[in-house]
């Protein structure tokens, strides 16, 4: 039996950086961005929701306030987006979307790409496929 790994596709490979198409399904689909630090004033002076992370089993054993500062200690602090209408940046611009803080937005923000090779794709595209195809809703093509 051999070790060797599967030959590669290199034109499958090549899709992994393909350039953001606008589409603005990861900004619309991810409810929390993890926060630095030195990003939550700014993200807070700028409109932006932000909190911890705390379950209600925690909610039941310590205060909320105890709960925060925890958050804060341990860098689990967010950008929260309390709808379904995704980030309260992401703004539609002649059918397309844009992030209005773009050259200010997380770190989180800056090194997402949406061509992930795991489940977190799926989870983003899966109900937006055809964008990933270079068609919109109607199956025509994507105006560039």
């Amino acid at each position: 039996m051999s070790t060797n790994p599967p030959p590669l596709n290199a034109e499958a490979l090549k899709t992994l950086f393909d350039e953001c198409r606008q589409c603005g399904s990861c900004c619309k689909k991810y409810r929390k961005i993890r926060l630095h630090a030195d990003e939550v004033d700014f993200i807070r002076k700028m409109g932006g929701h932000v909190g911890v992370s705390a379950s209600l089993a925690q909610l039941r054993e310590k205060p909320l306030e105890t709960l925060i500062e925890e958050g804060k200690a341990s860098g689990r602090v967010y950008m929260i987006h309390p709808d379904d209408k995704g980030c309260i940046f992401l703004q539609k611009r002649n059918g397309k979307y844009a992030c209005k803080i773009y050259n200010y937005r997380p770190r989180t923000c800056r090194g997402f790409r949406c061509n992930m090779a795991d489940n977190t794709f799926m989870d983003v595209f899966g109900q937006d496929a055809t964008v990933l195809l270079g068609m919109d809703s109607f199956g025509l093509p994507l105006k560039r």
